[in-house]
């Protein structure tokens, strides 16, 4: 209470936020680049605002998504309800979702802020490219 007022620049610089800070959800990959959710519906029975919609399929060996043998179809977030408490992801057996740093998800028209598992997905890991040899090692 003593100490200096701290004033942030935030459009300017970016914003300081804790380590613990709950942010847009986040669907994580394993080393792998396939997805850990394996389609339980904990995370949406846990949710008390009841945000979270989901939709399971099966795997297939020619369309793999997942190494277990359910995957998640379908996986919204409705930003409209959700209240940022964390139960969804305490409830994942997986820890398949987390809370990222993204806080900027503010919108003129509410139908933008149901979010899709394709924008809240980890991206895929690119594999490493070819290191180049020098002209040395030939």
């Amino acid at each position: 209470m003593l100490g200096p007022t701290v004033t942030e620049n935030y459009p300017a610089e970016p914003a300081h936020l804790e380590a613990r800070y709950r942010g847009v959800h986040v669907l994580r990959r394993d080393e792998n680049g396939l997805e850990k959710c394996v389609a339980c519906f904990l995370c949406a029975a846990a949710c008390p605002a009841n945000c979270i919609y989901i939709e399971a399929a099966e795997n297939t060996t020619d369309h793999r998504i997942k190494r277990a043998e359910r995957y998640a179809k379908v996986y919204n977030i409705d930003y409209n309800r959700c209240i940022f408490c964390g139960y969804c992801v305490e409830a994942c057996p997986c820890d398949a979702i987390t809370h990222g740093h993204d806080f900027e998800i503010a919108a003129y028209d509410t139908n933008t802020l149901s979010i899709a598992k394709r924008k809240c997905c980890n991206p895929c890991p690119q594999p490493p490219k070819p290191r180049r040899r020098s002209k040395s090692q030939r």
